[in-house]
């Protein structure tokens, strides 16, 4: 992977930090790296982040708790990306590329990763679910309605689960708030 850096022409994600603002990129990263990526950022100067969730693996001999990334293969950094900036971390022995939109690196909001940090530093038992929509497929996890499947919809505020009989083409809805859900694929 080939990285070129053009002073002449400024991305967009360049401009939007505010004189002296900085602000949270991701970074996709080799797999089982995240740590040592967050340490050797870290030491260079940039602030970096990866969030992590314990978990408590068990061997033949023995179990002991561990500290897993939250999301397997990324890592935050937070700096005033300037060309140069970006070619260092870019640099650094790991991370393969920063997370775009529009061909330039998306700027995540401070509020998103320091709820993140926030929920993290709870020690409460975490897993990620990746983002469900309105419209995509799930299945309830636990409780009275454990295995139901159908389509998430909001009516009002509420988040609800339409089961269809496409047959007859006619559906239930019923309310979901408080259940766990998982995307069906």
């Amino acid at each position: 992977m080939s990285v070129q850096a053009n002073t002449n022409q400024r991305p967009e994600a360049y401009r939007k930090a505010p004189a002296g603002g900085l602000l949270w990129y991701a970074v996709q990263t080799k797999a089982r790296h995240e740590k040592r990526i967050e340490a050797e950022l870290n030491q260079k100067g940039i602030a970096a982040y990866v969030p992590a969730a314990r978990e408590v693996h068990r061997w033949s001999d023995r179990s002991q708790p561990v500290d897993v990334p939250l999301f397997s293969c990324y890592a935050f950094v937070r700096t005033l990306l300037t060309p140069e900036r970006r070619l260092e971390i870019l640099r650094t022995n790991g991370v393969f590329r920063f997370v775009e939109a529009h061909g330039s690196p998306a700027a995540i909001p401070d509020a998103e990763i320091e709820s993140v940090r926030r929920v993290a530093l709870q020690g409460l038992p975490l897993s990620t679910c990746g983002s469900i929509c309105i419209g995509e497929k799930v299945r309830i996890r636990g409780g009275s309605l454990d295995g139901v499947e159908g389509v998430l919809s909001a009516v009002r505020g509420e988040n609800r689960l339409v089961i269809s009989v496409e047959l007859i083409q006619q559906a239930v809805s019923v309310t979901i708030d408080g259940y766990l859900v998982e995307r069906v694929v």
